[in-house]
């Protein structure tokens, strides 16, 4: 805690001086000393004489981006400041609950619908903490005119059991070109079940310079997550049928209901470094713009076959940086670190092939690599026949594996595993005009891990007039040959090892495509996939390889209606497996939103009453394996499946000016018909809980 505590108090410190370094009195800048704008005219003289000038605050002005991880392309994104479904923001099983996840905040979790399902990155450990963890395309940059921050803090249930979140996002630009910040996410989530608690840290600092021919990005992310493992309950019946539960109660109290591990928890160690850069040569372009002069009055006309005389004008002739081509490069540290620790392990809860020690286990394992890519860039748009841009690159990865020894797994003894990956890409990219865009990225790997392998993705959004009404048609898709996660390959601790040298490279294919119809509320979405070789976590939580084809298809269709004040948003997804044994999914999955929407208060205050349901069709979804922290496969003998039931809460959203609050009973069906409240085998949800929120912006 005190870590925590200093770290915030050093970031503050930072932030200050950066307010500073924007807000110092400067009267070249018509600025006073506190950072207000001042019209000229009104300065005084004498500014200890001041006490009856008008100052007028400067308006906000912001803009926020985020980057593609390969090439730093920034990508543009509207500011954080919408105000409907606040209540969402923080819910583990996303915004429309398509998440399975282990019941209390900042657990595990693994998506429902196929198509959302994110790559291994950085490590296996990390892909089921997205609700936390930041990759460096999700960082979000500001520039701003002013210093910009934002507050977040979350709270549900009492000091024993309940779950607080708070978030600190803070921005300042030294000037037009140069800004930097840095943000704070601290979660702890005590947990409504024995032994399920969860402690995130997450402090980062980000800068960029966005000058005419020079361009900097950089960010550093560290995250240190906590967590103890409980197992599950040992007995679903104390949720389903409590009755058949010694005592024969109608229900129990979640705290006291028994688990399977009290003394087991994983920790999980990250930080990165991503640095992008590119240098623009071009040239200056003259622009010229006609003002009409102030003060001149157009001459009579003494003779009507002389044509009228020109008003005078003012020319102004100014000049504009073309960018031809860019030089690029991206650099990328990481280093990940995984622990598990357990003690008092139950007979018969981790695998039976027990390798030193049956009753504790003390694991650990650590990755890290740097990557580097160099890219030349011909940009489009420098003259009406560059209507694409087009970018050559190669990049370089080193990546370093320590694994703990088979013989003795201690630290002392480590096994060490280097990779090195090679890939010569392309990019072929229009991103100007309002008609057309489109891109494709493709690269194919040259030396040692990365022979053989290759990576084509492209996408494509046509934006074309009906009626009174701009519809959005996109398609995507990809093609890839690659070979599974140094972590699906090999991996050693007490109760799993194992040493996959033989595994083949994953082929995928995925075609989709998407409609989009603003002004109707309607958005539709549909594609299919085939994988061969796709691998996975098998029963026994060991990988495994599919050899065979198999299929995946998905259509989700989302349609909100409004009356007056009254609004329904629904959501609705169908997907197919071709091989429900190997990858299972449920057929079905809703979302359904209905609410008021109202202004009060001059049109100032914006109210948002409603209820909203997730629910999905019973699968048997994946298992969790708290000693590699993965979903697998249900095991052979203990099957169950997981749906059927509906999660309903109610909440209400206000949104005055800055500030956003809301106020939810989550699950507030809790105890009311078919109590099979499962998102994973054996880990309940929370039972009704009373939650609130608020984000507050400050420009100043």
């Amino acid at each position: 805690m005190r870590r925590i505590v200093l770290t915030y108090i050093f970031l503050s410190v930072v932030g200050i001086w950066g307010a500073m370094a924007q807000n110092t009195l400067n009267p070249m800048n018509n600025r006073d000393q506190y950072g207000n704008q001042i019209d000229p005219s009104t300065r005084p003289d004498n500014l200890e004489d001041s006490t009856n000038t008008e100052i007028q605050s400067l308006p906000p002005k912001l803009y926020m981006w985020k980057l593609s991880e390969t090439l730093g392309n920034r990508i543009m994104m509207p500011v954080d400041t919408v105000n409907l479904n606040f209540q969402n923001t923080n819910q583990v099983d996303g915004m429309f609950g398509h998440y399975n996840y282990l019941g209390n905040l900042g657990s595990p979790r693994i998506s429902r619908l196929f198509f959302e399902r994110s790559d291994d990155e950085p490590t296996i450990f990390m892909t089921p903490f997205s609700s936390f963890f930041v990759r460096p395309d999700e960082v979000k940059f500001t520039n701003s005119n002013i210093p910009y921050t934002n507050l977040t803090y979350y709270k549900a249930g009492n000091k024993v059991n309940g779950e607080e979140r708070f978030k600190s996002y803070f921005s300042v630009n030294v000037n037009k070109a140069f800004a930097f910040g840095f943000n704070i996410d601290y979660l702890y989530g005590r947990g409504y079940y024995q032994n399920q608690s969860t402690s995130h840290f997450n402090a980062g600092l980000f800068a960029s310079y966005i000058g005419e021919k020079y361009q900097l990005q950089a960010v550093y992310n560290n995250f240190f997550m906590k967590m103890n493992e409980n197992g599950g309950i040992e007995d679903d019946q104390y949720i389903t049928h409590p009755e058949n539960m010694s005592g024969g109660k109608k229900e129990y109290e979640s705290t006291t209901i028994p688990v399977k591990l009290e003394q087991a928890s994983n920790r999980n160690k990250d930080f990165y470094i991503y640095l992008t850069q590119r240098y623009r040569l071009g040239f200056n372009r003259k622009t010229t713009e006609y003002k009409e002069r102030k003060g001149a009055v157009q001459q009579p006309v003494q003779n009507d076959s002389l044509p009228p005389a020109p008003i005078p004008q003012d020319t102004i002739v100014t000049e504009e940086f073309v960018p031809v081509t860019s030089f690029i490069h991206t650099l990328k540290v990481e280093r990940a670190r995984h622990e598990f620790r357990s003690g008092s392990e139950p007979e018969g809860f981790f695998p039976e092939k027990y390798y030193l020690y049956k009753n504790q286990s003390n694991d650990s394992t650590t990755a890290f690599s740097v990557k580097n890519v160099f890219g030349v860039a011909l940009l489009e748009g420098f003259n009406k026949y560059a209507k694409a841009g087009l970018t050559a690159y190669i990049s370089h990865k080193f990546s370093r594996y320590d694994l703990m020894n088979v013989d003795t797994l201690t630290d002392m003894r480590r096994i060490r595993y280097d990779e090195q990956e090679v890939y010569l890409g392309g990019e072929l990219a229009k991103r100007k005009g309002k008609l057309l865009h489109y891109n494709v990225n493709g690269e194919v790997g040259l030396l040692d891990k990365a022979i053989g392998q290759f990576r084509v993705n492209a996408n494509l959004d046509l934006n074309f007039h009906l009626w009174k009404d701009t519809v959005n048609f996109y398609a995507r898709g990809y093609v890839s040959n690659t070979l599974p996660s140094f972590y699906m390959r090999h991996y050693h601790s007490n109760h799993y090892s194992w040493d996959n040298d033989n595994m083949d490279k994953e082929f995928r294919t995925r075609v989709e495509g998407e409609l989009n119809i603003a002004r109707w509320g309607t958005n539709l979405r549909a594609g299919v996939e085939n994988i061969k070789n796709y691998t996975y976590f098998n029963q026994s939580a060991m990988p495994e390889q599919n050899g065979g084809n198999i299929q995946v298809m998905s259509a989700t269709l989302t349609q909100n209606f409004r009356l007056g004040v009254f609004h329904l948003d629904n959501e609705v997804t169908w997907q197919k497996s071709s091989n429900e044994a190997v990858l299972p999914l449920p057929q079905l999955s809703l979302y359904h939103n209905f609410y008021i929407l109202g202004s009060l208060a001059k049109k100032v205050l914006t109210v948002q009453l409603g209820a909203d349901v997730r629910y999905f069709t019973s699968y048997k979804a994946p298992a969790y394996a708290p000693g590699i922290q993965q979903f697998h496969l249900q095991a052979a003998d203990d099957q169950v499946e997981i749906g059927g039931y509906p999660i309903v809460n109610v909440y209400a959203n206000l949104h005055l000016k800055r500030t956003r609050i809301f106020a939810m009973m989550y699950h507030v069906n809790a105890g009311m018909g078919k109590a099979n409240y499962f998102l994973v085998p054996h880990y309940p949800i929370n039972p009704r809980l009373f939650k609130i929120g608020v984000s507050w912006n400050f420009y100043d």
